[in-house]
């Protein structure tokens, strides 16, 4: 370890425990960065980015910034969306001679969304080994603020920027009945809104997350047919990168409930509720103790 990655960690004193784990050379170190707050950056990824030999980096204005705020200084390789394949090639031939790199985006985690991809995907077709760093990610930010209730989610990403093309995909989408997650520039996030609110139908709950982890955070939920509405109310809400999550579609009525509420109702017209439950169970094979809550409900009805 260098004397500057030394006062690097003087500063840090928590991270001797990152010091105490095995960090393999010949490696491709995938490190999670902060999508706003400078903070959100973990011990363990400061740690092998103090450890590295190299960084590989969307930008490498905005990693060299990001490295300043906490001392470190690394070699910094280009490895963006233009060059990504040629990028591949060189850091190949790097892990190859025993390095270990780090692959970082602008923000957020490499190959979701942001380049990254392809280069992890060379590295290991060369049969080299890739160690993600887990951290901040705008789509699981923005979900875990939501409050929707689904055990699923649907990423996207970026929608088409042409009318036609984001019709086709959201239209392919309709079905879907997990949470949609979608990013959004902030100059298209009207024309999103009212794509949305045309493809799918307006009661659904969508959740606007806006500069997420920065000073001006903002997280909104309405339905979808309020959507354009709000943006529009504030031109501050055409600023800043957006996530967008949109409420699954509603789960399609199971063919076998709507026979047995049937029989249920033809039922309950000639017996009683527990007559009418014990008939349906052996006429249909469902749970007799079901159908006799549901025989209750629609009796009560």
């Amino acid at each position: 370890m260098t004397v500057q990655e030394s006062s690097v960690l003087a500063t840090l004193p928590v991270l001797g425990e990152t010091a105490l784990q095995t960090y393999p050379t010949a490696t491709l170190y995938v490190v999670a960065t902060p999508i706003g707050n400078v903070t959100d950056i973990t011990l363990r990824s400061l740690h092998v980015l103090t450890l590295v030999d190299a960084i590989a980096c969307e930008d490498t204005r905005n990693t060299a910034h990001l490295l300043q705020r906490f001392g470190i200084h690394k070699p910094l390789v280009a490895a963006h969306m233009h060059n990504e394949r040629e990028a591949a090639e060189v850091l190949v031939r790097r892990l190859q001679a025993g390095e270990r790199i780090a692959l970082v985006s602008d923000a957020g985690t490499p190959g979701v969304s942001d380049p990254g991809a392809k280069i992890v995907d060379a590295v290991i077709a060369a049969g080299l080994r890739v160690v993600p760093l887990p951290g901040a990610s705008a789509a699981i930010t923005a979900l875990s603020a939501s409050g929707l209730v689904n055990d699923q989610f649907h990423f996207v990403g970026f929608l088409p920027a042409k009318g036609k093309q984001r019709e086709t995909v959201l239209n392919g989408l309709r079905g879907v009945t997990a949470t949609l997650v979608f990013y959004e520039a902030p100059h298209r996030i009207v024309d999103c809104a009212q794509a949305l609110a045309t493809a799918f139908e307006p009661t659904r709950q969508v959740v606007f997350a806006r500069e997420l982890t920065k000073l001006f955070e903002e997280i909104h939920r309405c339905p979808l047919a309020e959507a354009a509405a709000w943006l529009q109310a504030d031109a501050h809400r055409e600023k800043g990168e957006y996530v967008v999550l949109l409420e699954g579609a509603p789960e399609a009525a199971d063919a076998g409930d709507a026979e047995a509420e049937r029989i249920l109702n033809i039922l309950l017209a000639e017996c009683s509720v527990k007559q009418a439950a014990s008939l349906a169970a052996q006429i249909t094979g469902r749970k007799k103790n079901a159908l006799y809550e549901r025989a209750l409900a629609l009796k009560g009805a």
